[in-house]
C-alpha cells in the first residue's frame, strides 16, 4: 500500500487544504498522474499519484485542510487492502492501542466533562468524537463543543460547516453586537483569503515595522518608456523599473536582503524580487528570481508572465518560492501613498503610489510641472535600522531618477 500524504510544498508551509479530487475512489491511477488539487499560502496546485495503484480510503473531503505528511488516501496494488482502521468515517475503528496516536487522520477527540460549566445540565458525551483537522481548529477557535454536533461528513464525521453552524459553548457580552441581522450578509473567508489574514496578522504582530518615504522625479522613465515604444521594443512598465532598480540596491546593500533568525541574520546571496499580485480570492507573491542579474526587458517579460499565470493559477512551487524582498505596486489604482506589510521572512518591502504631476521648485529656485510618485519602503528593525532604510531607499531613488543606469 502506497499512502497519498499532504505534500510540503514550499518552505512556509505547514498544512494544505484540498480543493478537489480529480480522480474518484477506486480508480486505477499511475505514479505521477495529477489525482486532484490543493492550495496551500501562495496557490493552488496540482496533487501527483505517489505510485501507481487503485485511489480509495479517502480521508479528506474538499475544502477540509491537514498539515503537511499526514496521509488522504491511499493506492492500493492487486492483492492489498486496508489495514484496519483506515477510513473516511464509514471504515471500522482503530484497534484501542492506536487511537492515541497522533499520526491517524481522524484523531479520536474525548468531549471532557470538565469543559462543561459547573451547572445541573448533563455533561457532554465522553464517545469518541470523529472531525477533521479544521473543523477542530474552528471549534477551538470559536469555543464550540465537539461532542454536541452532529457530524454531516462521511460517516458521522464533523466538517468545518457543522462546527460554524454550531452555537459556542459560551457566550461573551459582545457576541450580541455581531449578530447579524436581516439586512446583513455572512461571507465565508475563502481559503486564500483566510491564508492572507493570518500572514499578515503575525507579520504585525511579530515583526517591529519602521517604514521611510520619499518622493521620485520620473520624469526621465517615462521618456524612456516612450522611446523603448517608439523604436518597436515592447512596453517597459515603471513596475519593472522598480524592481531592477530594488534589485541592483539589494546587491549594493545586502543586509536589506537578509533575514532575522533569532541570534543571528541569514543574509541571502541570490537577490529574488517578490512581485504582489492581487487575485479575486486574495494576494499571492510570484517571485522573479535573481533579478538583479536581468536585463531591464528581461524583467518586464517575467513579471508579464508570471502576474499571467498567478490570475490563471498556475504558477509552478519554484516561481512562488525564495524571495528575499517585495514589491506592492498600487500605482494604477489611483494612490497618493500607501505602506504595505512585509512579506515574511523578508526583511522589507516597498510600496509604489501613482505617478503625479507636481508644481517643483529646481535647483535654480524656477518653478516646473513635473511627474512624481512617491514609495515607501517597510523594514524590519530587528535587521534594518532606521539610517541603513533611509540610505537603501535612496539608492533606490537614485536609481530610478538616473534610469540609463539600470540599462547596463
Amino acid at each position: 500500500m502506497t499512502e497519498v500524504i499532504m505534500p510540503k510544498m514550499g518552505d512556509g508551509m505547514d498544512e494544505g487544504t484540498l480543493v478537489e479530487w480529480l480522480k474518484k475512489e477506486g480508480d486505477s491511477v499511475k505514479s505521477g498522474e495529477v489525482i486532484g488539487t490543493i492550495q496551500t499560502d501562495k496557490a493552488t496546485l496540482e496533487l501527483e499519484a505517489p505510485g501507481t495503484g487503485v485511489l480509495t480510503g479517502i480521508l479528506l473531503q474538499p475544502g477540509e485542510s491537514v498539515p503537511v505528511g499526514k496521509a488522504i488516501a491511499a493506492l492500493l496494488k492487486d492483492g492489498e487492502k486496508l489495514p484496519d482502521g483506515w477510513g473516511s468515517g464509514s471504515a471500522a475503528p482503530a484497534p484501542a492501542k492506536e487511537e492515541a496516536a497522533p499520526a491517524k487522520e481522524e484523531v479520536a477527540v474525548a468531549a471532557s466533562s470538565a469543559a462543561a460549566p459547573a451547572t445541573n445540565a448533563k455533561a457532554p458525551s465522553t464517545d469518541r468524537v470523529k472531525a477533521s483537522p479544521l473543523a477542530k481548529k474552528i471549534a477551538k477557535e470559536l469555543g464550540v463543543d465537539l461532542g454536541s454536533i452532529e457530524g454531516s461528513g462521511p460517516g458521522g464525521r464533523i466538517v468545518e460547516k457543522d462546527v460554524r453552524g454550531a452555537k459556542p459553548k459560551t457566550s461573551a457580552p459582545a457576541a450580541a453586537a455581531l449578530t447579524p441581522t436581516a439586512e446583513d450578509s455572512v461571507i465565508n473567508l475563502n481559503r486564500l483569503r483566510q491564508i492572507t489574514a493570518k500572514r499578515t496578522t503575525e507579520s504585525k504582530q511579530q515583526v517591529p515595522h519602521f517604514y521611510v518615504t520619499v518622493e521620485v522625479d520620473v520624469e526621465k522613465i517615462l521618456a524612456l518608456r516612450a522611446m523603448f515604444e517608439e523604436e518597436g521594443s515592447g512596453k517597459v512598465s515603471i513596475n519593472d523599473f522598480v524592481v531592477k532598480a530594488s534589485a541592483l540596491a539589494l546587491r549594493e546593500m545586502p543586509i536589506v536582503n537578509s533575514v532575522f533568525q533569532g541570534q543571528t541574520l541569514l543574509e541571502h546571496g541570490g537577490v529574488n524580487v517578490g512581485i504582489a499580485v492581487a487575485l479575486p480570492d486574495g494576494l499571492t507573491v510570484p517571485v522573479v528570481q535573481n533579478a538583479d542579474q536581468l536585463s531591464l526587458r528581461a524583467i518586464s517579460a517575467k513579471v508579464k508572465e508570471l502576474a499571467g499565470k498567478a490570475k490563471d493559477n498556475k504558477l509552478g512551487l519554484d516561481e512562488l518560492s525564495g524571495s528575499t524582498f517585495s514589491i506592492s505596486n498600487m500605482g494604477m489604482l489611483d494612490v497618493d501613498n500607501f505602506i504595505a506589510i512585509i512579506n515574511q521572512p523578508s526583511a522589507a518591502i516597498l510600496a509604489i503610489a501613482s505617478v503625479r504631476k507636481k508644481v517643483v521648485a529646481t535647483a535654480e529656485d524656477e518653478i516646473e510641472i513635473r511627474s512624481r510618485m512617491n514609495i515607501t519602503c517597510s523594514f524590519d528593525h530587528r535587521v534594518v535600522d532606521g539610517a541603513v532604510g533611509a540610505k537603501f531607499i535612496n539608492v533606490v531613488k537614485d536609481y530610478l531618477e538616473n534610469p540609463s543606469r539600470l540599462l547596463a
